[in-house]
């Protein structure tokens, strides 16, 4: 899901620099906008990775602890 997330994210950025070229700049802020958007959105999802890996360590370091 992180893949998807960055190649739209690059899509955005390229479709915005083409409509500044044309000098439609408002809607070239909203796709850029749109692609920061979708660059969060695969942040996060690494983010939740890391996380859950970090979680799962934490309980294997608990389990071990106990015996």
């Amino acid at each position: 899901m992180k893949t998807f997330w960055m190649i739209v994210a690059g899509i955005c950025i390229a479709v915005a620099a083409f409509y500044m070229l044309r000098g439609d700049f408002n809607t070239a802020f909203v796709v850029a906008a749109l692609g920061m958007i979708f660059w969060f959105l695969n942040y996060r999802a690494q983010m939740k990775e890391v996380i859950a890996t970090a979680d799962l360590e934490e309980s294997k370091g608990e389990d071990s602890n106990e015996n």
